[in-house]
């Protein structure tokens, strides 16, 4: 049985994602978990959040399964989602909140002088809000088995004021844009993880979530 386990440390939509999981893939195990025993016992681990950095820092502390997220890192198909993509880098400047560094980088705001890019057109600048909600097209900068079947440019379901700038480019598997050109997934060996919600992004999210179940890095 392909048991899939959610991780819940009280920062995370995780009926939703436990309910997508279960469209997508009807014959697999799907669990939400809040014991690292069942987390470590699973073939492969979703790490969703959403929330403030710190919150989510510090829940996943106090819960216990900070350690049991570490070690689905480095042993088993991870994918983490929204706040959990964001969660796996080195530091976010949300309250300057040390984080769990699998990827070396900054979690950054859409905010200041780099959030329009020059190239921007001012018309486009007067609408550009945070957070960044809405759906919007993901541009896949390498091939990955997770983007099987699902067209360059496809739109994701999107809502963060965050977003994850990797140090090393070559964990950049897709990219959006939003007054400017950001990292919306990473992918490095056994870890795949995504800013937008596939839980929220209709067929081609329910099709992500489908080629991380049978996903054998």
């Amino acid at each position: 049985m392909n048991t899939i386990a959610i991780v819940d440390y009280g920062m995370g939509n995780f009926h939703s994602v436990a309910r997508a999981l279960q469209a997508a893939a009807p014959n697999a195990d799907i669990q939400i978990c809040r014991k690292a025993q069942d987390i470590d016992r699973a073939s492969r681990v979703v790490f969703p959040g959403q929330g403030a950095m710190r919150d989510c820092m510090r829940t996943l502390e106090v819960s216990g399964l900070r350690e049991a997220v570490l070690r689905a890192a480095r042993n088993k198909p991870l994918l983490g989602v929204c706040v959990g993509e964001q969660m796996l880098f080195t530091v976010s400047e949300e309250g300057d909140v040390p984080c769990l560094d699998i990827f070396p980088g900054v979690v950054k705001r859409f905010a200041g002088p780099q959030f329009a890019s020059n190239d921007t057109p001012s018309q486009e600048r007067e609408l550009l809000k945070v957070p960044h909600m809405g759906w919007n097209q993901v541009e896949q900068q390498r091939p990955h088995p997770l983007w099987a079947g699902i067209p360059d440019k496809t739109h994701f379901y999107f809502v963060h004021s965050y977003y994850a700038a990797p140090a090393d480019e070559s964990l950049t598997v897709g990219v959006s844009h939003y007054g400017l050109r950001f990292t919306c997934a990473v992918a490095a060996a056994n870890i795949f993880a995504v800013q937008f919600h596939p839980e929220k992004s209709a067929s081609p999210g329910l099709r992500l979530y489908r080629n991380f179940v049978d996903w054998n890095p």
